[in-house]
């Protein structure tokens, strides 16, 4: 193997460049879909047939299909469409899906905020009837109720399942290199595999580098755990 390539000053600021867009997409698409599975976690436990079935039948196209096809619907599909391209330059937000790497984020939070609803919504149907008998008693009405027990408590109870959600789209998040010249590190890799014909330093090089990244987000989700579930842990005698 030449490890020499991978560290030359030009090799290593590719993957540098390639590192930054990869926190980018991932950090930006998990921010994003977090607020969105909000809303459709409330939509999802809502009684209203109206509200619920919509969001449910989303989130079942999006769980159900391939993250790549759903990158080339957004990109290669819906943002190639004649009346989308006519309004590129003038009606936001169409202007943005001129750009690769709004398609790509687009993909990534619609996907990421689909997993992330039916988590919390599942946490929210699990909550313990007794905390919502106690918030009645205390004189709550429905949003107070959400507010102040409901959504905290399955937040702190999601945040294992959360965290493995995390680095799913840290790694799904390689899918991106199918979009040109949206260059994150997989395409970095690919980069110099072309370049120079390493394919297994290039990748080999890539995957150290998401598997400390993935180690990192890991550690941070279990400093979480430990902070808002040390309730359940265990008590020593």
């Amino acid at each position: 193997m030449n490890w020499s390539v991978i560290f030359e000053p030009s090799t290593l600021a590719l993957y540098a460049q390639g590192l930054v867009v990869t926190l980018q997409l991932t950090l930006i698409s998990l921010a994003v879909g977090a607020v969105l599975a909000l809303l459709m976690a409330l939509a999802l436990v809502s009684r209203t047939a109206a509200i619920r079935l919509p969001v449910a039948a989303f989130t079942y196209f999006m769980r159900g299909t391939p993250l790549l096809i759903q990158v080339y619907l957004i990109y290669y599909g819906f943002a190639q469409l004649e009346w989308v391209q006519a309004r590129w330059d003038t009606v936001w937000p169409w202007t943005h899906f001129k750009e690769p790497f709004f398609c790509a984020l687009l993909s990534f939070s619609l996907n990421t905020a689909a997993y992330t609803a039916e988590m919390l919504a599942g946490s929210i149907r699990e909550t313990n009837k007794g905390e919502v008998e106690a918030a009645r008693a205390m004189g709550m009405n429905d949003w107070q109720l959400m507010r102040r027990i409901v959504l905290p408590s399955a937040i702190r109870r999601m945040l294992p399942a959360y965290g493995n959600e995390v680095v799913m789209m840290l790694h799904s998040s390689s899918l991106a290199s199918t979009v040109p010249s949206v260059l994150d590190l997989t395409g970095a890799a690919s980069g110099v595999y072309s370049d120079f014909y390493l394919p297994f330093e290039a990748y080999l090089f890539a995957a150290a580098i998401y598997l400390c990244i993935t180690f990192s987000l890991l550690g941070a989700n279990r400093l979480l755990e430990r902070r808002y579930l040390g309730y359940l842990a265990p008590r020593k005698a």
